[in-house]
């Protein structure tokens, strides 16, 4: 299986350089089609992913090239983990020929088996053997996971304060989420008898579970509408966007929610740093981004717990491809938490492909999450004798860190076009084994 995955990986490489060989030598003008690509990725929390992404830029006058002035980007994908995107981004940086810069993101996103693992890290014992099918103690091979579909809208705005390298940042997020338990009957239809998923209703899951048990409040248990405001400041210094190996890109952002549509009331603050050091130049540099997330005010929803914001995105929770690689996604969830990651990155390889720019390079990561608050749990109506099945009550584990490590490689195209492979494995069992990641891009 993993030879497909590489396979394709190349194969999407060979499709971007034929993209770019077409590139013209003088500046484009206007608006120009980008191309169409096959959106071709690997994540182990997600599955092998399918579909097709396309872009078109306007160049304006030519004289920002290699800087566009519009973007506009749609994508189209679903994943055999049962993940799908239906997205369309729009991007100006000179918005109504000012020096404001709009980025606005409409997206119907569908999770069919989202991971969900519960609350504040080690205090939730996972198991990995629910999931096993040919182990003793298989429940499940959908017992942590749960059904998402989101309908989302993002509206942001940056205003440069200081040479465009100090700015400030506002924005909205509306999103409709329905959440739900796994369609175990779709799952099962044209599978062998032995190969069938439980019903719920007879072996509830993790989140059956936490609802049944009134730790995922009722009200909020099948999602909800959510109107989010976002204000910040950015500070953003890098030499590069796409191969950062000096500066550093810092932002404070508070978001939260007033409460329209009967949804609780809370206040969030996130704060990233990313900073970038040129050991060699053109060959080796490290990279470092330290990041906390915490709640100032209120309750979040149950169903947008796993979120971290930041400018560039707005990501699913801490472990996995984007935060703690080799962590499983979403396994660690709590009221305030830190996560880090320490990256060394070196250019083996410049060289030229169809008379474009070509890199190899390579990396070495270690990622680290930890608890700072946990969410206040109540477990008087869970059964006594599955406290300690399901919950670990020992203290000293609760801020102990969650360990991911391992290495990656980037095939990149003219700096900007970056295909991407990262191998991590976690430190703790709890944490699940290994993640494999096939995408575009450096982490930050």
């Amino acid at each position: 299986m993993k030879k497909i995955h590489f396979i394709s990986m190349f194969v999407f490489l060979s499709f971007i350089a034929v993209a770019q060989n077409d590139t013209i030598k003088d500046a484009p003008t206007g608006w120009k089609f980008g191309g169409a690509l096959p959106a071709i990725s690997y994540d182990s929390d997600v599955g092998f992913r399918y579909g097709v992404l396309g872009y078109v830029f306007d160049w304006g006058d030519g004289s920002s090239y290699p800087d566009y002035e519009k973007s506009i980007y749609a994508e189209w994908s679903r994943t055999t983990k049962g993940s799908g995107i239906n997205r369309i981004q729009f991007d100006d940086r000179a918005f109504f020929n000012t020096k404001l810069r709009f980025f606005t993101d409409l997206a119907y996103l569908i999770e069919q088996s989202l991971d969900f693992y519960g609350y504040n890290g080690y205090e939730a014992i996972y198991n990995h053997n629910y999931e096993v099918t040919d182990d003793e103690d298989y429940l499940s091979r959908m017992f942590y996971r749960l059904d998402r579909r989101e309908l989302k809208g993002i509206f942001d705005v940056q205003v440069p304060v200081v040479d465009d390298k100090f700015r400030v940042y506002a924005g909205i997020n509306l999103s409709n989420m329905t959440i739900g338990s796994v369609d175990v009957d779709k799952l099962n239809k044209n599978k062998d008898p032995e190969d069938l998923l439980p019903n719920q209703d007879t072996l509830p899951g993790l989140y059956e579970n936490y609802i049944n048990w009134g730790i995922i409040d009722a009200d909020e248990a099948n999602g909800g509408f959510t109107t989010v405001f976002k204000t910040g400041v950015i500070l953003d210094t890098r030499d590069n966007e796409a191969w950062s190996t000096k500066g550093v890109w810092s932002e404070a952002i508070l978001f939260g929610s007033p409460g329209f549509g009967g949804t609780s009331p809370f206040l969030q603050l996130s704060v990233t740093h990313r900073q970038y050091f040129t050991i060699i130049p053109k060959r080796l540099s490290f990279a470092g981004r330290l990041v906390y997330q915490g709640t100032l005010a209120g309750e979040v929803p149950f169903y947008l717990r796993p979120y971290y914001f930041n400018t560039k995105e707005v990501r699913d929770g801490i472990g996995g491809a984007k935060t703690v690689r080799g962590v499983l996604r979403n396994k660690v969830v709590a009221n305030s938490l830190v996560f880090g990651n320490m990256e060394f990155r070196w250019r083996v390889i410049n060289t030229k492909v169809l008379k474009q720019d070509f890199y190899i390079a390579l990396s070495g990561f270690v990622d680290a999450t930890s608890v700072i608050t946990p969410y206040n749990i109540n477990l008087s109506n869970v059964p006594v004798d599955l406290v300690n099945v399901y919950f670990n009550n020992n203290e000293a584990d609760l801020h102990k860190l969650h360990l991911g490590y391992g290495g990656g490689i980037r095939f990149g195209l003219n700096e900007n076009f970056i295909v991407a492979v990262d191998y991590g494995l976690a430190n703790d069992p709890q944490d699940g084994l290994t993640g494999m990641y096939i995408g575009l891009g450096w982490l930050f």
